[in-house]
This record gives structure tokens, sequence and C-alpha cells, in this order.
């Protein structure tokens, strides 16, 4: 180790394993300092990290990111992840040396992404992204600290509280959609579960009082569910009607069918998926006059049903695997406008307003398709009949019972 001068500038020369290294600087003072830290590091142990950080952001990705942290991650969360770098963080911060990424270079790459129009919820997203990926380069010893932990984060636009539907509009929204989809629309609405997790759901699941949620699809591969944490589901009996008619037909699958599989007989796909959103979905959602609603946010009339039953919000939580806190958050408005309001059954507001729409359910028959009713073979019900109550969701022979319901 030297320290010496060269020319204008003073030179610290030294030797970290078999590579020489050497620093140059302006002032004799600075280069005094760095050569009593790397005196200091050396009796430490810790030398190499004093010259870490020298590759790009995209090559600490590349190379040491994505191989040892990445491939912990979900598929879907990996690929947010990777959108989320290819289109914020690499084309302005990815040849950067990791090392020369300070905190005002965050801060100034962050301004300049809301400047170009990016929204704020993806720009904290890109933001909280960089912040671990530079949090991993400090246990990696190529930075000594974290400097994205330093830059305040951009302001969330004002969140819109939910507006769950009422039992009117789901119903109106079912009227419009065929046999599946109907079904469908009642599991998210009637029984909160996540749109993956409703598509994941099997026909084993499906017990006399409860629906059992263990499992969510996720770009068309079956995985944990969101939190990992799995549930039970009160099942109401109108939806335990329209998973029986769904069952029988669909011609009485196994258990470890699908409830709800592609017009393939598979599990569906992120493109099915997003292709039946924007198509059959948004039809219904029309055609009953609903201005705002998507699959995901069906499960808020299953909250407002519980509520207006006078459930506890832990109980709500648990139905919709949500933690106490959010739940409250979330729907503390319903709560306060059902204050003083007498208590409803669920299922009885859900009976009324079935009972002033028509069922999408043909009548029940063998069926060998599942995309569209045979009206050649099988008879459509009139559009004010009531359906029967059935026996179960795997019924007997006899499956029709001679006492109606007003399901």
């Amino acid at each position: 180790m030297s320290l010496h001068r060269k020319g204008a500038k003073w030179v610290v020369r030294y030797r970290d394993g078999d590579a020489n290294r050497s620093r140059s600087f302006d002032r004799k003072g600075d280069a005094e300092r760095f050569d009593v830290e790397v005196m200091r590091r050396r009796q430490l142990g810790v030398l190499a990290s004093l010259d870490g950080g020298r590759e790009t952001l995209d090559q600490f990705v590349t190379e040491t990111w994505a191989p040892t942290y990445g491939v912990t991650l979900a598929p879907k969360t990996r690929k947010h992840y990777a959108n989320l770098y290819d289109h914020h963080i690499a084309p302005t911060l990815g040849s950067l040396e990791v090392r020369a990424i300070r905190a005002e270079t965050i801060a100034r790459w962050q301004a300049d992404r809301l400047g170009a129009g990016a929204g704020p919820v993806a720009v904290r997203h890109a933001l909280d992204l960089l912040g671990s990926i530079l949090q991993r380069a400090v246990e990696a010893e190529r930075i000594p600290s974290n400097p994205a932990r330093l830059v305040r984060r951009a302001r969330l636009p004002r969140r819109q509280e939910v507006r769950p539907l009422a039992p009117a509009a789901i119903e109106r929204m079912r009227a419009a959609a065929e046999p599946r989809d109907a079904a469908l629309i009642s599991v998210l609405a009637y029984a909160g579960l996540r749109p993956g997790e409703a598509l994941a759901l099997q026909w084993g699941d499906i017990r006399e009082k409860t629906l059992l949620v263990e499992r969510a699809l996720s770009l068309g591969e079956t995985e944990d569910t969101k939190t990992t944490l799995h549930r039970t589901v009160q099942l109401l009996a109108p939806l335990r009607s329209d998973l029986a008619e769904w069952r029988l037909a669909s011609g009485r699958p196994g258990d470890e069918a699908l409830v709800f599989p592609s017009y393939r007989g598979e599990a569906w796909t992120e493109a099915a998926y997003q292709s039946w959103r924007r198509r059959s979905f948004d039809r219904a959602r029309k055609a009953a006059g609903v201005d705002r609603a998507t699959p995901y946010t069906l499960r808020h009339s299953f909250a407002s049903l519980l509520l207006h039953e006078g459930r506890s919000v832990i109980y709500v939580a648990r139905q919709l695997g949500h933690d106490a806190r959010l739940t409250l958050s979330r729907y503390g408005h319903v709560i306060d406008e059902l204050e003083d309001q007498p208590r409803a059954s669920a299922e009885a507001s859900i009976r009324i307003a079935r009972a002033r729409v028509p069922s999408p359910f043909p009548e029940p028959a063998s069926a060998t398709r599942t995309d569209a009713p045979n009206n050649d073979e099988t008879p459509a019900r009139s559009r004010g009949s009531v359906p029967m109550e059935l026996g179960g969701l795997e019924p007997p022979t006899s499956w029709v019972r001679s006492r109606r319901s007003p399901n």
C-alpha cells in the first residue's frame, strides 16, 4: 500500500487479494483518509467491500439479484417486478454503477417519472422494488447503505371508497350471463372469493355449509392463496343452489374437477381470464346497468351482506382472508352507514332480489357441453319460473325435491 502524487492527483495504491487496486483524489487529505480506511478494512477482513458496487444496476440485477432473490418470488410477482424494472427503472438507472446511485439520483428519477406522466402508484411500486434491490446490494457488501431509504415516496392519489353492489344488481348481471358465468359471478359476489381463488375451486372444496379456499390460480398455474392462509367461507343457501344446478348442467364432474374450467376443460390462462373480463363480464355488467365493477370488487358485496347481518369485523375479515385492520379500514364507511339499520339476512336479501329477476339456468338435464345450452335437446325453463331446491351438490338420481324453494 502506498500514497504518492501523480501529476495533479494523489493516488493510493493497495492490494486486494491477487488484484492491484488504486484510487485517485484531488486533495491529499482525502487520499490520506482513504489510506487509513483501507488499513482499517484490511484488519477487519472486509477489504473486498471497499471496491464493491462497480457493476451496473442492470448487471447486479441480472447476475446477482434475479438468481438469488427473484427465484423465490411467485410467478405473478416475478412478472410484475420485471415489468416495473423494464419500464420504469432500467431506462434511467440501469446503466449506472450501483455505488453511483445516491439518494439524490433516486429522487430525481422519481420526479422525472412522475413528470413524464407515470402513475404515482406504479412509481411507488417501482421505488419499493429499487429499494429491495439496493438492500440486497448492501447485504452483498456492494454498497455501505441503502440510499432509497432516504427518498420520500410519491403521494398516492385519493383512495376511492368501496361501493358494494346490491343483490339486485348482482342478479341482473347473472341474468345477462351464460350459466357458467352466472355461477362464477355468484361465487365472487356471494362467497367473496378472489377471482384466482374462484377459478382454482374444485368440486371437492364445496361442502354442505362451507367452501374450502386453499389454492388460487395465477398465470394459469395453481398456487397457494394470496395470503398463504387457508380458510372456510360460509356457503349461503342461494349460492349452494346455484352451484348444484351448475354441477348438474356440467355433467356431474368428480370432486377433483375444476368448478369453472375454461371452455376447453382446462385451467384458465391469464389471457383467457383477461378476455373473459373484457368481454363476457363487461357485457353482463353493462346489461345490468352497472357503471363500475370488476370481478375482484364483487367480493365487496359479500362483505356488505355479512355486515348487514350484524357480523363482527373479525368474522368478516376471516371470511374474506383479510387482516381485521384492513377490513375495518376498507369497510368502515359501510359499517357506519349500517349502524342504526335493522339487521337483514344475507340469504333473504338475495332471495328477494332473485325473485324479481329471471334465472340464467335452463331446466336441468344431462349436458355434454358447458359453453352453451342445446336448445334442441334441452328446452329452456320459462324466464319467470322458480328453480327447484337441490338436495346437496352431488344429488341422488331423483334429485328434484317436491318442495319448492324461493331460490
